[in-house]
């Protein structure tokens, strides 16, 4: 069967390329065409095409072509949580301290199943996927080589065993084995990147005294140490291994004074980074771009003014021509990142800095942007055009996708939207969230905390400049599944709502407030009590209202979360005068005893609107608590009061007496009145 598809299939082919062949001459004679190509021209009647259509037989797919052309056929589901919380159930964050939680509760598993299958790699030896993904086998980390060789040294190299490599390698020299150059250079190169310590090897446990120190250096943030003196605290050590073998080397070629170089920089020994360059430099060999990045983003370190640290970029740049060293993108980005530190000079540098990019044909990435956008903004915000410069990248940058090329890429959106926050910009902020969305530049967003921040800063300038509707849809797409609002967001949400005359809109927005967690927050509740007792409105609203007053009353009394409430005199003056609109009288006689219970002076206004009910209900005996219990608080508004229900109400001569005895203790300033 196959054998007469396989013929039919080629006397098809073969009666297809006859038909074209002999029809084609008579294409031209045609007053139209038959499909919209030929429509738009017909070639000359007696023209010949040397060009052969082939039609290839057979089309060859990469193993993932299926789940891409899936993939790109589905787009984001708004309502689901991250992908990397689907596989637990139990892993479904509500707020953003929940998902930070959940986030290092799944890398831990993922690091104790690392370590448990590095362990006993024996009995994972069989790999089931397909295509080969080799992160979920074993790694091989044990050392198989225990004769004392350049082999033996080459796998403790691999496997990044620092202190083992350095033995091996003093044992090789005491025995009068030559190392190569190659061998050497990687030795090198392992010892500076780790500063001369072992690495802490994926999977595996991390010792108590090694977790303090980690900790601590953790608690340095990167963007706080550049140019802080006292937490620029030099890891490098003097005459260790990297400098001792250094030393030993019969010969030194460039490659190792890279190792060096770079390991200083990178370890706080700057100044001695520039020393090494120096005797390089004696020594007649040429720096390769690598010592040249170093050294670029070095100098600010060893140079204590501004001007001395433009001068000192500078000279390097003219020896990198000297020396017809091509750069690359991550030299300009240091340089740009650098110059953030010399002002003023700073800003006609960059400028030169990004012209010569484009005249050297590299495209800058989106830490050159960020970089920019630092010099030309900082210490300058809130004067009039400060925006200008990111319209004029936005505008350059628009509808391009983007691939992280430097670790800074990720510091670009997140700075921009500050800047549009800082400068209430809501358009420019549309334009930097639209650049967000092209392809897959919401990548380069940052880890979830910088992601987060971006997004509160965009949330908090649309409620503050967009209409409520807009607001609401965008939180409704990016809430769970990308966004989680603090506390003080959700305070700007209920602002937006009061702005927009949208109050009747609380209800829904109280049951995001317990999605949060945030009920228990007195900030929250207050705002949203006295929001929705502002003015009147509807029965119908009324009623929501109060259901979700005696809501806010359920999920405080539970407790859930341990927190010790603390009800204040406007929160559940509030409370109450909600359930007194919602017809919920009942409810409203039984919360007033909290203010007792809680040692609270009920609102003037509480007492008097919760009369008018009475009054409309005709009840003299609850209008007689009420005024009672206006005169146990000792509210000024107690005479009034008293003097309204006497003429209002049909009362027992027990109860004109009683309320004319606090019709006539009047205060001393009403007297005066």
């Amino acid at each position: 069967m196959a054998a007469f598809g396989l013929i039919g299939g080629h006397s098809i082919q073969r009666n297809c390329r006859f038909l074209v062949n002999n029809v084609k001459p008579f294409w031209g004679q045609r007053s139209f065409g038959w499909t919209a190509a030929l429509q738009q021209q017909t070639e000359p009647e007696h023209q010949e095409t040397s060009e052969t259509i082939v039609i290839p037989r057979k089309k060859t797919w990469s193993k993932e072509a299926v789940l891409e052309a899936l993939a790109s056929t589905v787009s984001r589901d708004f309502t689901a949580l991250p992908h990397k919380y689907q596989d637990d159930p139990y892993l479904s964050p509500k707020t953003f301290t929940e998902s930070v939680i959940f986030s290092l509760s799944l890398n831990s598993g993922s690091t104790a199943a690392k370590y448990f299958i590095n362990s006993n790699s024996k009995f994972f030896t069989k790999d089931f996927s397909e295509p080969h993904i080799p992160c979920l086998m074993p790694e091989n980390v044990s050392l198989r080589l225990e004769e004392v060789s350049e082999e033996a040294l080459k796998e403790r190299i691999h496997v990044r065993k620092v202190k083992a490599a350095v033995d091996l390698y003093d044992q090789l020299l005491q025995a009068g084995t030559a190392v190569s150059m190659e061998t050497t250079h990687d030795l090198l190169d392992l010892i500076c990147l780790y500063c001369d310590k072992d690495p802490v090897q994926e999977g595996q446990p991390v010792s108590e005294d090694l977790s303090k120190e980690r900790g601590k250096e953790a608690q340095k943030s990167r963007w706080h140490t550049l140019l802080s003196k006292q937490s620029l605290n030099s890891s490098w050590k003097k005459n260790k291994n990297a400098e001792r073998i250094f030393n030993l080397l019969p010969e030194r070629d460039t490659r190792c004074y890279s190792a060096l170089i770079r390991g200083m920089v990178m370890h706080g020994a700057p100044a001695k980074a520039f020393s090494f360059y120096t005797d390089m430099l004696n020594h007649r060999l040429k720096p390769d771009i690598h010592i040249f990045n170093a050294l670029i983003s070095a100098a600010p370190h060893v140079n204590t003014n501004s001007q001395d640290r433009s001068e000192a970029i500078i000279k390097l740049l003219k020896e990198m021509n000297q020396q017809n060293v091509q750069p690359n993108l991550q030299t300009f980005n240091n340089v740009l990142r650098s110059l953030k530190y010399c002002p003023p000079y700073n800003r006609s540098l960059s400028l030169t800095t990004m012209a010569e990019m484009k005249a050297l044909g590299i495209a800058p990435s989106l830490a050159s942007y960020n970089h920019i956008l630092s010099i030309f903004t900082k210490q300058v915000s809130g004067k009039p055009g400060i925006t200008d410069v990111l319209e004029e990248i936005m505008s350059e940058l628009a509808g391009k996708s983007f691939t992280c090329q430097d670790p800074d890429d990720v510091s670009f959106f997140l700075n921009a939207m500050k800047l549009c926050w800082a400068e209430k910009d809501l358009e420019l902020a549309y334009k930097v969230q639209s650049l967000v969305e092209v392809g897959e530049n919401w990548r380069l967003l940052g880890h979830h905390y910088m992601q987060n921040v971006y997004y509160g800063c965009f949330f908090r300038l649309q409620c503050m400049m967009e209409h409520i509707d807009v607001v609401l849809k965008w939180f409704r797409q990016h809430y769970p599944s990308l966004y989680y609002p603090t506390h003080g967001e959700i305070l700007y949400l209920l602002r937006a709502l009061e702005m927009d005359g949208r109050l009747d809109l609380l209800p829904s927005v109280w049951k995001d407030i317990c999605s949060l967690q945030y009920e228990f927050k007195e900030t929250i509740i207050e705002e949203l009590l006295s929001l929705m007792t502002q003015e009147k409105h509807s029965l119908e609203v009324q009623k929501s209202f109060g259901e979700c007053a005696l809501d806010v009353k359920k999920m405080i009394d539970q407790n859930v979360h341990g927190v010790d409430f603390k009800w204040s005199n406007s929160a559940l003056s509030n409370l109450i005068l909600l359930l007194v609109r919602a017809d919920m009288t009942q409810q409203a006689w039984n919360m007033l005893q909290l203010f007792k219970s809680k040692n609270r002076v009920p609102r003037e206004d509480l007492i008097e609107e919760f009369l008018m009910v009475c009054r409309s209900s005709g009840s003299p005996d609850g209008a007689v608590k009420l005024v009672q219990l206006s005169s146990a608080f000792g509210l000024s508004a107690t005479p009034r009061l008293a003097k309204f229900t006497l003429a209002k109400f049909k009362l027992t001569d027990e109860q004109r007496s009683e309320l004319s005895e606090l019709e006539s203790a009047e205060s001393p300033e009403k007297e005066t009145l």
